[in-house]
């Protein structure tokens, strides 16, 4: 039997309208990738109106009456960020865990100057993990989310650069946005901006590449590497960021040569000692070298790729109550279909997803192909015991009818 993994065909991923064209820059993934992605900042005016996404009042609901903790929330000001312990407190009887946003305190932050940082919107604010669900499986790549709240005439970071992309889109109020190029182009997820301080200070004081202001509507796409520095301006700026945690080649060499360890601990002589009295690796070197170079050759760290990919996002939101009813109310013309950013793969028989992973009978073979075109189906169509064994195990939902 072919091992050749089928995953989510491409057509699932269309929604209602991609996200890039119809929300963030108004061109086709295709014409992103070919002219824009990783290479040049974009600014896009007037793509959509963001007020169904994020709004004032989100912000007062998730400050005030959430019961959110850090590290959801973090505050600015002139660069430096506030301590946590000045911004949280118990939440009283039945919530006295300690770390709890104090709106109070926020308030006061926020009155004196402060920027407040809600992160991670795509696990505590809807809306935003709908679009995040649907960018992420878009782009290929993860995505998080969070919202800038600065009040007028004040910035919360200096100049700096991001260890991932952006697309900044502004949701109420103006802010001014400056940008230089980058002085580490591409950097990895360990390489942040504290470490080329000086640089990024030399290349602030020069001559930006955009010096613009974003208005509601505006979107600025931003490679990671590039500076920016913001500041609202004559009124409260509200603006979301979306944070894309790009895969590089060198993750991917970083799974090859895992891999190819992996392989190696199953020789005999790489496990083997060194010998007595050695001083630096000699001729040894020469040995594991030729060893190495044979196992990177022969490893497949697709595998372990996709094992870490699907560990660096969530699936779309699940709920149990609703998920048992389906199960309790199965009948063949019941719809169904696979859950949203599952990143499922069938290999073989083995159908492997962000959730775990189970092996599907010869006889449920075809109905687990049907599943991975993302479309609607019933029961019926699929198998009664096939469908409700997927329910179970959280792969399948209920669908609209």
């Amino acid at each position: 039997m072919s091992t050749v993994p089928t995953t989510l065909r491409d057509t699932a991923a269309e929604f209602e309208g991609r996200v890039l064209e119809t929300r963030l820059t108004g061109l086709s993934r295709e014409e992103f990738a070919l002219d824009v992605w990783g290479r040049t900042p974009l600014l896009t005016r007037g793509v959509s109106d963001f007020s169904d996404l994020f709004s004032a009042s989100a912000v007062d609901e998730l400050v005030s009456r959430r019961g959110l903790r850090t590290p959801f929330l973090r505050v600015a000001k002139d660069g430096v960020t506030a301590a946590e312990s000045s911004f949280t407190s118990p939440g009283g009887v039945g919530a006295s865990v300690a770390d709890q946003l104090d709106d109070t305190a926020l308030w006061r932050s926020f009155n004196d100057g402060s920027t407040l940082v809600l992160q991670a919107l795509q696990r505590t604010w809807e809306p935003i993990t709908d679009l995040v669900t649907r960018l992420g499986t878009e782009l290929g790549h993860p995505v998080q989310a969070n919202a800038y709240v600065t009040p007028p005439q004040n910035r919360g970071f200096d100049a700096h650069y991001d260890v991932h992309d952006v697309f900044v889109l502004q949701v109420s109020g103006t802010k001014r946005w400056i940008v230089h190029e980058p002085v580490h182009p591409d950097p990895l997820r360990d390489q942040p901006w504290t470490a080329h301080r000086a640089a990024v200070a030399d290349a602030a004081r020069s001559e930006a590449s955009i010096d613009t202001v974003l208005e509601p509507g505006d979107v600025l796409y931003l490679p990671r590497g590039w500076l920016h520095a913001a500041e609202a301006l004559g009124a409260v700026s509200i603006h979301l960021t979306l944070g894309v945690h790009t895969w590089t080649r060198h993750a991917l060499a970083e799974q090859l040569a895992m891999s190819a360890l992996a392989l190696l601990g199953e020789d005999p002589e790489m496990r083997g000692s060194l010998p007595l009295g050695v001083d630096g690796p000699g001729d040894e070197l020469a040995f594991v070298r030729r060893r190495l170079v044979a196992a990177l050759t022969e490893a497949d760290p697709a595998p372990l790729f996709h094992r870490t990919r699907r560990g660096q996002a969530r699936p779309a939101p699940l709920g149990p109550l609703a998920q048992l009813a389906a199960v309790e109310s199965l009948a063949p013309d019941a719809p169904v279909r696979l859950r949203e950013a599952l990143e499922p793969r069938l290999v073989g028989r083995r159908l492997t997803t962000r959730v775990g992973w189970l092996d599907v009978p010869e006889t449920d073979s075809a109905a687990a192909l049907q599943i991975l075109d993302g479309a609607t189906h019933t029961a019926g169509d699929l198998g009664l015991p096939f469908v409700e064994r997927l329910l179970r195990a959280g792969v399948l939902v209920p669908a609209e009818s």
